[in-house]
């Protein structure tokens, strides 16, 4: 039958009853709405189609109660669990589940009746690239290994609709919010603006951004960075990103000086002008 979830080995989430104390954070940390508590108090899984194994409720979690397992279940349902957080949760929240997009419904019945036409099964085990890591440092002279330009990306995942305020790499770090186009226009990017920084990258001109505002507050409020700054293009549309970000200190009530640096198509940084309107001055 149409949309009936196969079965799949795959990563899902494992609660361990006797660790958890009912804190219910697990509960709002997930997207797709799939944890809840149960009469004893207790963590449980909603139904199994609506975890993508991406495990943002890892974070959040005080006492250890939830991992991420790889056994056989039931396949991740996008449009499943778009359903159900519009039911209990409402639509704007459902635009955070994951593998929904702006035409979620459309896409993915559509994704299926060409699936079906083709006498093949989609299976969909959630994004792999969306875990949360940390990538260590690479030291110079690594054996068997050749780096002409080292990477200074110290986490993952990196866009703001992925990450998670609770990761704990956040913590009183270094912030650099970054919009998309600037790793590509300047050369030096990892050396002069990401060194030493956790990074959140969007874009204010093709992102869906409601929700953009509230969740960096919540990231500045819970994490205290130690510094933050704003990097955008010279492109008019980009300076969307450096206006959401200051709403967003705003609304946090954190105490933060922000920095910003701008990129100029040609590659060079720049600096916002004296007066506003009067253009861009290269340094």
């Amino acid at each position: 039958m149409e949309g009936t979830p196969t079965m799949a080995k795959r990563k899902i989430i494992e609660i361990d009853r006797d660790k958890c104390d009912g804190c219910s954070l697990c509960t709002t940390a997930c997207a797709e709405g799939a944890l809840a508590l149960d009469g004893e108090n207790k963590a449980v899984l909603v139904r199994e189609i609506y975890c993508d194994g991406m495990g943002a409720c890892l974070d959040v979690c005080p006492t250890g109660a939830l991992k991420i397992v790889e056994r056989e279940s039931k396949e991740y349902d996008p449009l499943a669990a778009y359903e159900h957080v519009v039911e209990t949760r409402g639509k704007e929240v459902a635009r955070l589940v994951h593998g929904i997009g702006e035409n979620a419904r459309h896409s993915v019945r559509r994704n299926r009746i060409r699936s079906n036409q083709a006498s093949q099964k989609t299976r969909f085990h959630g994004c792999p690239g969306s875990a949360a890591c940390e990538i260590p440092e690479e030291r110079a002279g690594d054996e068997g290994r050749s780096v002409s330009a080292a990477s200074e990306l110290r986490q993952w995942p990196i866009q703001l609709h992925l990450v998670s305020p609770y990761a704990p790499y956040f913590k009183e770090s270094d912030l650099l919010i970054a919009a998309d186009c600037t790793a590509f226009a300047l050369g030096s990017f990892h050396q002069d603006l990401l060194k030493g920084k956790k990074l959140i990258i969007a874009c204010p001109k093709l992102d869906e951004t409601e929700g953009y505002v509230e969740k960096l507050a919540e990231i500045l409020r819970q994490n205290n960075p130690r510094s933050l700054t704003v990097a955008i293009m010279t492109v008019p549309c980009c300076s969307g990103l450096y206006r959401i970000v200051e709403r967003a200190i705003a609304l946090s009530g954190v105490k933060i000086k922000l920095e910003s640096r701008v990129i100029g198509i040609d590659g060079k940084i720049v600096t916002r002008p004296a007066s506003a309107g009067a253009g861009w001055s290269s340094i």
